[in-house]
């Protein structure tokens, strides 16, 4: 117990008045119970003695002459011990709680006597704090006086409320029990937080004493939170309606994160903790949860566009706290991906953009699941799932495109990427890839685009290629590349057997001036290409003679069919500069040749010489005459060949380098060309249709239709619609190699 010398007179003004009534409270208490219990002067045992009784007749003397006690605290707490043991402590404790009734009593006389004022609300809020800090400093000093009686006698009865207890029972029922004593506390309460919640400062403090004051007495709940909870709810439901109307969705994100923060500052200075949850829960419904709707079509597409990817990540997080919030972020992000997805892929004059903005569009969405939603796997299936969706609504496009593209950055030339780099773009084709459901329409744009790579010289790197062929091989199996490869092995076997042609040449007799290099390609691994008669020199022809009585004499029943569309030559020519090599096309070579024998010759004349198709020839002429190498001159000059122009050799030619390559002029793909290979898909998918069905039915014998449709879209690797399933089963009927059942026309039967 502390050592405190209690003081009247010495004290300020209200402490003075305060602490003297406390005084005047337990002395008169000690007194009327000694008075009680002995009349007049009692006869004194050795353990209460005569000088116990003195300082308490001092006490009292002093505080009525408004004089210092001159006892201590502990002097005092004896006198309570010496009173329990002579077994006084019923009446010690009824004396001081009927004192203590008193005193509380008279306080409430001054809060029902004050100004009724709204100006006035704040300093009956000091003065209710003031009355509650006095309450509880004078209990704690009375606890302390008394405290031999609170661990004894106050202990051992259950029924009685200790003595601090007994002061917070008696403020809750004399004071804040009081209607209007508790209605004008709690109404102030709220216009001090309604002020705060427009941007007034307010004494936090004080709210916080008064609330704690609220709690301690247990009234919480029922006298203040509901009503809290109804203005917060009140507050925001009008709040959210206004703002939704005037701010746009970014500047309303962050007030609502504002606004929820401050809630949660609120809880830690002054409110109870166990109003957090429902607080909170009323601002997100009333911010969030109302209008969750309205913020994802009026910001969600807009915050995606520009990509706004703090608020974008402020907006998960916030639906996150809202119920049925992620959900419907989720359809609306699923959305989102659809429409601006099948933007790109259903526009025919955005085809040469389509396959760059797609990865640019992947990376975006990438970037937006990792960054703002904490890489939600439910949002990253959804934006898988929606991919897949709207990159298949238009068939064959897309995969066609892709195929295109991955031959742009895998053909020589290509210097926008490193190694590095170019692994890094294939794979993120792949990703693009995986959502395609016509993988065979890749396949066979992809494979006629790697023939010409290999077969011309054009590939920018063997391993990228290689890379590629085994990222395919990963993701669709052994039997979608194996003729890819079967191209790759045809390249390295036709190395091989150069080696051995070459060792041929060196026992001819008549050895010839001229290096051959032939390509031996397998007719079932590479795309098929229209044969084209042109007239080859003699030396050529016979050197292709050659070649073919060597290689049918070590591959017997073989049969050779020359592509003179693929052949490349190096020519040595002679400028007035000096030497250099030509490294042209078999076409563009024909041509040169010509003028080994005249000055000048026509096209017609060249026309007749070479054999060369009319497109062709003209577009040969073109890269000979018309491009950066000009080795030949035409009249008269122009951009375009005509069947007037004539052409004789540059003799002044000049390049800086020894050996100059001459690109071919390559025509762009038809639509013919393209339809011509999309229709070998299909017609590759009604044989795979075809051998699925027998597959099946060898199987199963006797089988429904139904059955036979679902087993069919299980086994196929390719979209396919019902009717053309139909057709192909009608076409095994008719070639017997199943029939219909006589009773049950939906009924199969295998036919052996």
């Amino acid at each position: 117990v502390a050592d405190e010398t209690l003081k009247g007179p010495s004290l300020d003004n209200e402490r003075s008045t305060c602490s003297r009534g406390l005084a005047t409270l337990f002395l008169l208490c000690l007194f009327n119970t000694i008075i009680n219990n002995f009349s007049d002067r009692p006869k004194l045992t050795d353990s209460y003695t005569e000088d116990t009784w003195m300082k308490l007749r001092d006490a009292v003397s002093a505080i009525q002459n408004s004089t210092s006690i001159r006892y201590n605290l502990e002097e005092l707490y004896q006198a309570v011990e010496n009173l329990c043991s002579y077994k006084v402590s019923p009446v010690l404790y009824k004396q001081l709680r009927q004192v203590c009734e008193d005193h509380v009593q008279a306080q409430i006389h001054q809060f029902r006597e004050y100004p009724s004022s709204s100006l006035d609300s704040l300093s009956f809020l000091k003065r209710m704090n003031r009355c509650w800090q006095d309450h509880c400093s004078q209990t704690i000093m009375i606890r302390s006086i008394f405290l031999f009686l609170d661990r004894t006698y106050i202990l051992q009865n259950s029924l009685l409320p200790s003595i601090w207890d007994t002061g917070l029972e008696l403020f809750r029922t004399h004071i804040v029990s009081d209607g209007a004593v508790q209605s004008r506390t709690v109404e102030g309460i709220l216009e001090q937080i309604e002020r705060e919640r427009n941007g007034e400062t307010v004494d936090r403090s004080l709210l916080r004493s008064l609330l704690g004051m609220l709690s301690d007495l247990q009234v919480y709940k029922d006298s203040f939170e509901q009503r809290f909870l109804t203005e917060t709810n009140r507050l925001y439901a009008a709040e959210g309606q206004r703002l939704m109307q005037e701010r746009d969705v970014p500047e309303y994100l962050h007030h609502v994160a504002r606004r929820l923060e401050e809630e949660n500052d609120r809880v830690i200075s002054y409110l109870d903790q166990s109003t957090q949850k429902p607080l909170i829960t009323t601002v997100e419904k009333q911010l969030l949860g109302e209008h969750m709707n309205a913020i994802l079509q009026k910001g969600l597409w807009m915050l995606l566009d520009e990509n706004r990817v703090c608020e974008l990540m402020l907006l998960y997080e916030l639906l996150n706290k809202v119920k049925g919030g992620l959900t419907a972020l989720l359809q609306a992000w699923r959305d989102y991906i659809k429409s601006f997805g099948g933007e790109i892929v259903s526009s025919p004059e955005k085809d040469k953009e389509m396959v760059q903005e797609l990865l640019d569009f992947k990376d975006k969405m990438d970037h937006v699941t990792q960054r703002c939603f904490q890489r939600n796997d439910t949002f990253i299936n959804a934006m898988k799932e929606a991919f897949e969706s709207f990159i298949n609504k238009r068939p064959n496009k897309p995969a066609e495109l892709i195929a295109k593209y991955v031959d742009s950055k895998l053909r020589a030339g290509n210097k926008e990427a490193t190694e590095e780099e170019l692994e890094r773009i294939l794979d993120k084709i792949m990703i693009i890839f995986r959502f395609i459901h016509g993988k065979d329409v890749f396949e066979a744009f992809y494979k006629k685009d790697l023939a010409k790579r290999l077969l011309v010289g054009k590939s920018a790197s063997v391993d990228a290629e290689k890379s590629m062929l085994s990222k395919l091989k990963h993701e669709c199996g052994a039997a979608f590349t194996s003729k890819l490869e079967g191209m790759f092995k045809d390249m390295e076997l036709s190395k091989d057997i150069m080696i051995q042609f070459k060792q041929y040449m060196q026992n001819q007799s008549d050895p010839s001036n001229i290096e051959l290099t032939v390509n031996i390609l397998t007719m079932g691994y590479w795309p098929s290409y229209t044969p084209m008669d042109v007239h080859l020199p003699t030396e050529m022809v016979k050197l292709q003679e050659v070649f073919k009585v060597f290689y049918l004499g070590k591959h017997s029943g073989r049969k050779l069919q020359w592509q003179p569309t693929l052949g490349h030559a190096v020519l040595k020519t002679e400028f007035k500069e000096g030497k250099k090599e030509l490294q042209v096309s078999l076409f563009q070579t024909l041509v040169l040749l010509m003028f080994n024998e005249s000055d000048e010759c026509s096209v017609e004349e060249i026309r007749a010489a070479t054999g060369i198709e009319d497109g062709e020839l003209k577009r040969t002429l073109q890269s000979l005459a018309c491009g950066k190498a000009r080795v030949l001159n035409k009249m008269p000059r122009g951009k375009d060949v005509e069947d007037a122009d004539r052409f004789h050799f540059n003799s002044d030619f000049r390049h800086k380098l020894f050996r100059i390559k001459i690109n071919q002029i390559q025509m762009k793909e038809t639509v013919e060309e393209q339809v011509s290979t999309t229709e070998r898909v299909f017609q590759d998918r009604q044989y795979q249709i075809d051998a699925a069905v027998v597959r099946i039915m060898k199987m199963r014998k006797t089988l429904s239709h139904n059955l036979l449709v679902s087993e069919l879209y299980n086994q196929l690797k390719f979209p396919v619609k019902p009717a053309d399933l139909k057709k192909r089963i009608e076409s095994l009927i008719d070639r017997d190699y199943m029939e219909r059942d006589k009773e049950n026309p939906n009924q199969y039967h295998y036919v052996a």
